[in-house]
């Protein structure tokens, strides 16, 4: 089955960071992201795919550019904070489980691949994050549906 896929026009376009007649949502997870963060009235600005850090490919050892789902400031009691939100399948923020037969196929080699390189961007985008005074979170679907319901 095919994901969802489509633009999200948002109600708020004052709060998107970027142009906000071109924010693209790859799946249903992040079309209700996308919706909750226009939504929130303590979220001041957003952003969808529209900034670039690096990252070292440990699966091929070259650097590639990462464009994290969101990027996110909240005004908080405290101050602002920055958040970056990735959003994936649950499935794919654990090691894939080894067949019962024990072979390596190429399913499971190609979910190996797809593992550390997602673990590859993580790793650096918490790093900067880090470094910037910002939070990293990665979503599966059983956060997006608890986000969907708090107001």
């Amino acid at each position: 089955m095919a994901a969802l896929k489509g633009r999200y026009k948002p109600v708020n376009p004052e709060k998107y960071k970027g142009n906000p007649s071109n924010i693209i949502f790859r799946s249903s997870w992040e079309r209700d992201v996308c919706q909750w963060l226009d939504n929130r009235k303590d979220v001041k600005w957003w952003m969808s795919e529209e900034r670039c850090f690096s990252y070292l490919d440990k699966t091929t050892n070259k650097v590639r550019r990462y464009f994290p789902d969101f990027i996110v400031c909240f005004q908080r009691e405290y101050g602002e904070e920055i958040r970056v939100i990735e959003v994936k399948p649950k499935h794919q923020t654990a090691p894939p489980k080894l067949p019962k037969s024990g072979r390596k196929t190429a399913t499971y080699k190609k979910q190996l691949m797809e593992f550390v390189r997602n673990q590859c961007k993580w790793d650096a985008m918490t790093s900067e994050c880090e470094n910037r005074g910002w939070n990293f979170s990665v979503l599966t679907e059983d956060d997006v549906s608890t986000w969907k319901k708090r107001k």
